[in-house]
């Protein structure tokens, strides 16, 4: 019995490094690490963490985690929510008043995102 509870013990305190090591050996050995469909290639690190400036990644982080997205990251969803719109839009309407009052959204929108990114990126600070 006592055996049992420092096992228990021992499982506890092994470290997240561990713990990810043996999940990707057993993954590996079972052969569904290969099966993935990146299987081979380089990492895609374009999630804008690079870009994003040293004084706003922890506070993107934390909002990252708790489920909420930046505004700015909205926008650019609204943006591309509304140009996909346009984009599949058929050429007939391509000339009506909402077609163009959907593209004035756009821009709108666009110039907004660009104001808040220079202004984040000139201040550093939400």
């Amino acid at each position: 019995m006592a055996t049992r509870r420092e096992d228990e013990r021992l499982e506890r305190l092994r470290t997240l490094d561990e713990q990810i090591a043996d999940a990707l050996r057993e993954s590996q050995d079972n052969g569904e690490l290969k099966s993935a469909p990146s299987w081979g290639r380089p990492l895609a690190l374009d999630d804008g963490y690079d870009q994003t400036p040293d004084g706003l990644k922890m506070p993107f982080k934390i909002l990252k985690d708790a489920g909420h997205v930046p505004a700015e990251v909205e926008l650019m969803r609204e943006i591309a929510a509304l140009q996909a719109e346009l984009d599949a839009a058929p050429a007939a309407e391509a000339d009506t008043p909402a077609w163009r009052a959907k593209r004035q959204r756009v821009a709108e929108k666009r110039q907004l995102l660009a104001l808040r990114l220079e202004h984040l990126r000139r201040s550093g600070s939400l």
